[in-house]
């Protein structure tokens, strides 16, 4: 287009026309960059991007950026001062555990009243801190089941693997025997009995408990049933001595089932009234089916003795 209609080169900008033959238009220099349409409008003028979607809070970097998050640091190791702080050393134990029953696959200690086998909320020790004096072995040991902290007696530690899972499976099918002694308050009329009533735990803003459930749901019958037979083996004023068998093994099973028959444990603050002698709950028999059997029995500990003997127990003599 010549003549006066031909559009005007806006001031600054060089236009240049394409030669015939030519393969391509010939290039922009850099001040050339915005160059004017044929239509001879003038160039729009650049949009900025919107600093909500293509910025971060900051300004600099786009928000997807992992360096420009809050407290991220742009080296990707995490500060010194944000790391959370190491845990405090286990205390370690300077008198071994009573030990019942010991060869090259299982100890079976005497665990005291008191003493969790978990670390946990309480501070102090635990079983699994005797762990390293009862094997050097890279893997191991491992607790084959659990004694609440405020219960002494029995306690079954594995020293291998293979021990480990036949006693699990032990206790899974009702194999392995665990016998209780326990003072009660009242007790029962009758010498001996059963009782049949499942267990569920609850959880409150105070903390946690166990809690009868005599109609569980259908999909909870097999979980929550627990059993346990008793028989009485002395009795004294407003006192009761237990011989209890636990048939499942329910978390609290012989404290709850006692309390809700009306003849709480002496001791338990729990479920029942606390006592300045601690919990009279004693794991005082285990039996664990292996090749061949162990079969060992506890010792009641002294803060026992004296609810035992009112129940007419008499110590072995010396």
């Amino acid at each position: 287009m010549t003549g006066r209609n031909a559009p005007q080169p806006l001031p600054g900008v060089k236009v240049s026309s394409c030669q015939p033959g030519s393969r391509r238009p010939p290039r922009c220099t850099p001040q050339d960059s915005r160059c004017a349409p044929a239509t001879g409008q003038a160039p729009r003028a650049a949009r900025p991007r919107s600093a909500g979607k293509d910025r971060s809070r900051s300004g600099t970097a786009p928000a997807h950026a992992r360096h420009d998050r809050p407290g991220k640091p742009t080296n990707g190791r995490t500060p010194a001062d944000t790391l959370p702080p190491e845990p405090a050393p286990r205390p370690v134990p300077t008198e071994p555990l009573p030990v019942l029953y010991q060869d090259r696959h299982v100890v079976i200690v005497n665990k005291p009243a008191g003493l969790p086998v978990h670390a946990g909320p309480r501070t102090g020790l635990c079983v699994e801190d005797w762990f390293p004096q009862l094997s050097r072995r890279a893997d191991g040991p491992w607790l084959v089941h659990r004694l609440d902290a405020d219960t002494a007696g029995c306690l079954a530690i594995a020293l291998r693997k293979q021990p480990l899972l036949a006693m699990q499976q032990a206790f899974a099918n009702h194999t392995a025997r665990k016998t209780y002694w326990a003072i009660v308050r009242n007790g029962p009329t009758e010498e001996k009995g059963r009782i049949d009533l499942p267990l569920v735990r609850e959880s409150t803003p105070s903390g946690w408990h166990m809690r009868p459930d005599p109609a569980p749901k259908p999909a909870n019958t097999a979980k929550n049933a627990a059993t346990t037979l008793w028989r009485v083996l002395g009795r004294g004023k407003g006192l009761c001595w237990l011989e209890l068998t636990l048939l499942s093994g329910r978390t609290h099973q012989a404290r709850v089932h006692c309390a809700a028959m009306g003849w709480p444990i002496v001791g338990d603050a729990l479920y029942g009234k606390a006592d300045a002698q601690g919990l009279h709950l004693l794991a005082q028999g285990l039996s664990l089916p292996l090749d061949p059997t162990i079969t060992v029995t506890a010792p009641p500990p002294p803060s026992m003795h004296a609810a035992l003997r009112a129940c007419g127990w008499e110590p072995d003599a010396p």
